[in-house]
């Protein structure tokens, strides 16, 4: 229970405010519509009125909060700043696209909820309006403002104007489809499958919350919801007058006809702050856009996977950071995210890109990856870079033991903190508050060991020769192979080195035994907190956790770390 709140408690304790905070929004104004100044409203509308006005609060509340988690500088800025205060609220910061997509969701449904209500009332509007009967109130209401100067309640003036006609002649109508389309356009883009395979449609149709926002902001602006005014209310309370409706305005009748109006827009407030940060993010990103960055090598290494090594006046950076790289020769707008896997302590800072996609494909050709020979450094495409930004990974150093668990590219971040570790114990002969290193590389296929193997065979060889063999150990798991490859790897298993990595760890076939290994590190470090870091895919993120939670005990506590873009 003590490790569950190491590991979640922070967090389960801010969605359980968030969740709190739209329960309590969303019962206030429910209940807020049901007093006497919405009694004739109610008339028309029943609780429709009450449904549709609830989830509206809760939008807002909602809006307010979903451009905060993408504003990386902030976040940055806020990371490094609570770091000093508390590493676990640091973390928190962590999670910054996975409470984005909660907020997200919860944008989702409210506004379902909120479109229903509204259908039905539009439906009620119109029924009051079909049935003219003067006797029953409901038409009565509906009247007002037809032969006279007063504002009308009913938005649909005649019997012969459909909803659709009043959808799309509204300001409400129309910014309310728009804010429609916009969302569920972002959100569909959003899903795993598209996000990956069709990056770009992603990123195209994320961009469509500019006209989600401007739609917010109008949505209320016609004030097409009214209640009975402050003044009509105290002078003729509709628990007096609502069954002297036949009478209203006459003359010797006790009670005048009553008198409408819409609460003022209020969106606009909720909206404004956060659309002002985004703006500040908008502009420093435009700012680093235009800082001079230049390539100064480019590595091809087998399985398709593109070395850039580049230098930035100014450019400083911490291991495990990443940064986004656009390339105006390949796309003017796009900007794709990479783990840095350069070192601090190195000259220059790199990234390693996976040819998988259009983007990447494109970016592959510019930096001549098609043609044979070298390239001339006047012919490597111009790039630009926003970041670095903080990552989980950058705490590595700050816990006694440490698990770094990469599975296929997601090694990335832990070239950084290898190199690191590299220059901070053999170069410069650094103590570190650091002692122990397990590394974990899980890999599908043989090709995705290349680009990354003459790392750890350097790695391996400076460690032996520095009498550092037991800072680190590392256990690489190959999950998939052929048959061919099966027989090949018998033939030479008794070589020195092994056949794949050509390191003298010889690799592991199929996946971890991760209680075997949790139970091992916790027998060899009583007393420690572990920092356990992943960058791979959810399910095995799901599994790692719920080891930190099984494994924890007074002695030892296994901190969860995943990596998040």
């Amino acid at each position: 229970m003590g490790n569950f709140a190491a590991n979640e408690g922070l967090s389960v304790f801010v969605i359980f405010v968030w969740f709190g905070i739209n329960v309590f929004l969303f019962v206030h104004f429910y209940l807020a519509f049901l007093t006497p100044k919405w009694f004739y409203t109610r008339v028309l509308l029943g609780h429709a009125l009450s449904w549709a006005r609830a989830p509206a609060a809760c939008l807002n509340f909602n809006c307010m909060l979903i451009l905060l988690p993408v504003c990386r500088n902030l976040l940055s800025l806020l990371r490094g700043t609570i770091q000093c205060c508390s590493r676990t609220a640091a973390r928190q910061l962590d999670r910054n696209i996975t409470f984005h997509k909660l907020v997200a969701y919860m944008i989702a449904f409210h506004t379902a909820v909120h479109i229903i209500a509204h259908l039905f009332n539009f439906e009620f509007f119109m029924n009051a309006q079909l049935d003219q009967n003067r006797t029953l109130l409901p038409f009565v209401l509906s009247e007002i403002g037809t032969n006279d100067s007063l504002p009308f309640i009913n938005p649909i003036r005649n019997n012969q104007t459909s909803q659709t006609v009043v959808l799309f002649t509204t300001v409400a109508g129309l910014t309310g489809v728009a804010i429609t389309l916009a969302l569920i356009l972002i959100i569909t883009s959003s899903t795993e499958v598209i996000r990956r395979s069709y990056f770009e449609v992603f990123w195209f149709t994320h961009h469509l919350f500019i006209i989600f926002f401007i739609g917010l902001v109008f949505h209320g602006f016609q004030r097409i919801v009214r209640g009975q005014t402050d003044v009509s209310l105290r002078s003729d309370p509709p628990e007096n007058c609502s069954e002297l409706f036949q009478d209203w305005g006459q003359n010797g009748s006790q009670c005048a006809v009553p008198e409408f109006a819409g609460n003022a827009p209020v969106t606009w407030m909720y909206v404004v702050g956060p659309m002002f940060l985004y703006l500040c993010e908008r502009l420093v990103r435009f700012y680093r856009s235009h800082q001079k960055v230049v390539i100064t090598k480019v590595v091809m290494h087998p399985s398709r996977t593109l070395e850039l090594q580049m230098r930035r006046k100014g450019f400083r950076m911490e291991v495990g950071q990443y940064v986004f790289v656009q390339c105006p020769g390949v796309s003017r707008l796009e900007w794709h995210p990479f783990t840095l896997t350069s070192a601090p302590e190195e000259d220059h800072f790199s990234v390693h890109v996976r040819i998988v996609g259009d983007w990447t494909e494109g970016l592959y050709k510019a930096c001549g990856g098609d043609q044979p020979g070298q390239q001339q450094a006047w012919s490597l495409p111009k790039v630009a870079i926003d970041g670095p930004f903080g990552t989980a990974s950058e705490d590595v150093f700050q816990y006694q033991v440490v698990m770094l668990v990469g599975a296929g590219i997601g090694v990335t971040p832990f070239a950084s903190i290898l190199k690191s570790v590299w220059y901070k114990h053999v170069q410069k002969n650094q103590e570190t508050f650091t002692k122990k290193i397990y590394f974990y590389w899980l890999c599908p296929d043989t090709e995705a060991f290349e680009w990354f193997a003459d790392l750890l065979q350097s790695l391996e060889k400076q460690m032996n020769e520095g009498d550092m063999s037991d800072f680190l150990s590392y256990n690489i798991y190959l999950t998939r192979w052929k048959e061919q490859e099966a027989a090949h790897f018998r033939v030479h298993h008794e070589a020195e080195n092994d056949p794949i990595t050509g390191l003298k760890q010889k690799t592991l076939y199929g996946k971890p035994n991760w209680d075997n290994e949790f139970s091992c590190i916790a027998s060899k470090h009583p007393k420690t907190k572990v920092g356990v870091f992943l960058c791979g895919p959810p399910q095995l993120g799901k599994a790692l956790e719920k080891q930190c939670l099984s494994h924890s005990e007074d002695d030892v506590k296994f901190i969860f770390n995943k990596e998040n873009f």
